[in-house]
């Protein structure tokens, strides 16, 4: 496997860039929350599930405990398994033990009271990856006092285009395909944005939802979905924007069932996700560097447990906004992926996808 300490990818908060002010005085797009609490020494994280994506376990987890690691900071990383009220124990429990700053990954909406009860103790939070948001979907506010993400519309766009360019390249009229809508679980404030902007590009080339099952982040849901939906459809469809490689991996195994092969989006650029993509099961995923997050918001959590009131140029929602770019990650581009140290050539060329590899030069 190749290794390289280059990624072509570009902050698109280039302020962010220097990521943060590190002085203490007032920045321009501060939250106003007291950092008194924030000179503690603990980090507290606390991760969604293990089942929506394997990057939760396997890549933020390591490389935030690194990062508080190496800067001198404790860091108390658990995971709410997918269950809420896990999640508010979880909670309890770490601002019990005292937190200099939480740095949450929201499930259902569980951050919603914990940002709360942090706030109230003077200790600011990090919406990591999803956003903590009150009020509606359609005028959502920014509950934690930033956001550290990925260009989440433009994951749905890539998405979007990915379901675009393998209609047409399967020679068919975007405007009379039959597409299935698959989204992920309308609580999570991602959701909406993948999306949107799946939409304004597939609606932009003339698509129309065939069906659209309400959506979930759950593989096998998915499938059981879809199928209900290609059944509905008489069994005939001729793409599925799916959310993410999870669900794509559900669908696609409907669709192998039913001796169908049709442009199937994705993100996350997992092993799964990036063999589909080799084997032509699915067009393409979105690869979302969870190094890049993770370094962001180390780096942001490090200047806050040092009582420092960083500053960003762009707000989300109402608040410090710092975004990174996503990357289409098609077939001809999966070596990328290994090279970054991101997945192991050894996991995603088995047996099956072996040949698939040797064509595209993942080594």
């Amino acid at each position: 496997m190749k290794k390289s300490s280059l990624i072509p990818v570009t902050l698109v908060v280039a302020a962010s860039a220097l990521l943060l002010s590190a002085c203490s005085g007032s920045g321009s797009g501060g939250s106003g929350t007291s950092t008194g609490a924030a000179t503690a020494t603990r980090a507290c994280v606390i991760l969604p599930d293990s089942s929506s994506s394997p990057r939760w376990e396997n890549g933020d987890r390591p490389a935030l405990d690194k990062a508080f690691t190496d800067a001198g900071f404790t860091a108390d990383i658990q995971n709410a398994q997918g269950d809420p009220n896990k999640y508010a124990t979880i909670a309890d429990q770490q601002l019990t033990k005292g937190c200099g700053v939480m740095i949450l990954v929201d499930y259902n909406g569980a951050a919603v009271a914990v940002t709360e009860k942090a706030q109230k103790q003077g200790i600011p939070v990090i919406a990591y990856d999803r956003p903590i948001t009150t009020g509606t979907a359609a005028n959502p506010s920014m509950l934690a006092d930033y956001y550290v993400s990925f260009d989440n519309k433009k994951v749905g766009a890539l998405e979007g285009q990915s379901v675009v360019d393998g209609l047409k390249a399967a020679g068919k009229d975007p405007a009379t395909a039959k597409v299935v809508y698959m989204g992920g679980d309308p609580t999570d404030g991602n959701a909406k944005l993948f999306h949107d902007g799946a939409v304004e590009v597939m609606s932009a080339a003339g698509i129309k939802p065939a069906a659209e099952p309400t959506g979930v982040w759950d593989g096998q849901k998915s499938a059981t979905n879809f199928e209900q939906a290609l059944t509905s459809l008489g069994g005939k469809v001729d793409a599925v924007w799916a959310a993410n490689d999870t669900n794509a991996a559900g669908i696609i195994t409907v669709l192998d069932k039913n001796g169908l092969k049709v442009p199937v989006s994705g993100q996350d650029a997992s092993t799964a996700g990036l063999q589909n993509v080799l084997l032509g099961k699915q067009t393409a995923t979105v690869y979302k560097p969870f190094k890049l997050e993770a370094d962001a918001a180390s780096k942001l959590a490090i200047q806050l447990l040092k009582g420092n009131k960083p500053s960003t140029d762009t707000q989300l929602y109402g608040k410090p906004f710092i975004a990174t770019t996503p990357i289409l990650i098609t077939p001809e581009k999966v070596e990328t992926v290994v090279t970054a140290g991101d997945a192991k050539a050894s996991d995603i060329c088995t047996a099956e996808v072996a040949a698939a590899c040797a064509k595209y030069g993942v080594k």
